[in-house]
């Protein structure tokens, strides 16, 4: 399996997020520089390598088992204490553009699912995103 750092991994995922129902919006696009921008975790990552990882994010779903291959390198690339992370990052990708497709919420649940994630904390975080990206 493909050995990735951290900040690949949430990249990874985030450009997952956004392919996830084949059509990368702009909004979601915009949403993984925002992310990328403001996130703390990203405070050191260099963000000149930001394409070519998305590339091979890209490359690797072309495969039969990419999305599964992903979701194991979340797994494996990241400590624990970061798995709400990852899924807060995911969720901020999929609201971004305040519609969320069948595809997309059926990715959160593999990544739910993957990262054993606690359903108060799910919850929790998908309720923070909906308020945040409610419009008049």
């Amino acid at each position: 399996m493909e050995k990735v750092s951290p900040h690949e991994a949430l990249v990874y995922l985030m450009v997952t997020v956004a392919a996830a129902d084949q059509a990368m919006t702009d909004a979601e696009l915009s949403q993984i520089g925002n992310v990328i921008r403001t996130f703390p975790i990203f405070r050191d990552f260099d963000r000149d390598n930001l394409v070519k990882i998305a590339e091979r994010c890209s490359k690797l779903l072309e495969d039969e088992d990419g999305l599964d291959r992903i979701l194991d390198i979340v797994h494996d690339a990241l400590p624990e204490r970061l798995y709400e992370t990852a899924y807060a990052m995911a969720i901020e990708v999929a609201a971004a553009d305040l519609h969320v497709e069948q595809e997309e919420l059926r990715l959160l649940q593999m990544l739910r699912d993957r990262l054993e994630l606690d359903k108060l904390v799910v919850g929790a975080i998908e309720h923070s995103a909906r308020v945040r990206y409610r419009i008049l």
